[in-house]
């Protein structure tokens, strides 16, 4: 399948395409966004586009990843334009959590269920309804705009004011908007969705809080389907010792809803149709070191893989220092 990403080149952005044992540099094009938008043009799947450029050399993309050089995979001239959001209560989790989650979901018993357990309920019921029809729709989420999000190996900074600063493992689809208001996907990518659980777990209605943080997402865009079974690993270094590292799955074999319903009830708000902009929308996750009562530090390395994906996304920590502001009247 193939893969793309971004990286600086001496003489500006180039885009790094790899297929199979393949790698090598795109010619005509200096970004993803611009492939995207020439497909979109001429009516052209992606890959098409990738390759009539044709290829002006081969590329290391773990090389260029050591050195530094790679970038997301896909950004916006403009970084307002770029929207990071997404879902959550998505994933199945266990098939032992999930048995016991149905023995519980009873009628005498639903009403005393938390509110993340009737809407994890509600996906379970719901979430896969038959194609084209609008099933149940997710809990969403805003995180940010493209100013939030960090390269592939660059520190993730999680702000004084924060509680904790974890990893979600997840995989996130891509998409630019075309002219007539229409969402064109791109592919898929891995994200640290990071977030800070404990804002989240003090009050539910803290989440929107809990989720406007940086997020980092790659290094490599996956084009074209989504596998239906993804497993991947996520795991957390501390200098030379793995302090936690957890399988986890993702894919639409592994979640309570389908990724067309995700979709579907994102891209219904017509101001997410605008025309130029590109979303990023992750999709959720069911594997966290919070859940094992990991306490993350300044320093810690964050390591998300899945072999679909190619390259590992890697983040160290960082902890930001406390600013001082005030609102001032005019």
């Amino acid at each position: 399948m193939l893969r793309l990403m971004q990286v600086r080149g001496r003489d500006g952005r180039r885009v790094v395409a790899t297929d199979g044992a393949e790698s090598w540099y795109v010619g005509r094009y200096r970004t993803v966004y611009e492939l995207a938008q020439a497909a979109i043009s001429r009516h052209l799947t992606l890959e098409s586009v990738v390759a009539k450029a044709g290829r002006v050399g081969r590329a290391d993309p773990k090389k260029l990843l050591g050195a530094g050089r790679v970038l997301a995979p896909v950004d916006h001239p403009d970084p307002a334009h770029l929207l990071v959001s997404g879902t959550g209560l998505t994933h199945l989790g266990s098939a032992a959590s999930r048995d016991a989650m149905h023995k519980k979901l009873t009628r005498s018993g639903a009403a005393s269920l938390s509110d993340s357990m009737r809407m994890f309920h509600m996906g379970v019921e719901g979430g896969k309804p038959k194609r084209g029809q609008a099933g149940v729709q997710p809990e969403w989420f805003y995180k940010g705009d493209g100013s939030i999000v960090v390269a592939p190996g660059k520190p993730l900074v999680s702000p004084a004011f924060a509680l904790d600063a974890g990893e979600e493992p997840e995989v996130a689809g891509v998409y630019v908007v075309g002219e007539r208001g229409v969402p064109y996907r791109l592919g898929h990518v891995l994200m640290n969705e990071f977030s800070d659980h404990v804002t989240e777990r003090h009050n539910y209605l803290w989440l929107a809080h809990s989720k406007l943080r940086p997020c980092s997402f790659g290094p490599e865009l996956l084009v074209g389907e989504l596998p239906a079974d993804i497993r991947g690993t996520s795991r957390i270094r501390r200098g030379r010792r793995v302090i936690f590292e957890q399988p986890f799955l993702t894919g639409e074999a592994n979640m309570s809803h389908a990724l067309d319903n995700l979709e579907r009830h994102h891209f219904k708000y017509s101001y997410f149709r605008r025309p130029g902009d590109v979303h990023v929308h992750t999709f959720g996750t069911a594997t966290l070191s919070f859940a094992a009562e990991i306490k993350s530090r300044a320093g810690d390395v964050f390591e998300i893989e899945a072999e679909p994906f190619g390259l590992p996304l890697v983040n160290p920590l960082a902890l930001a220092r406390a600013e001082r502001f005030a609102v001032r009247a005019l």
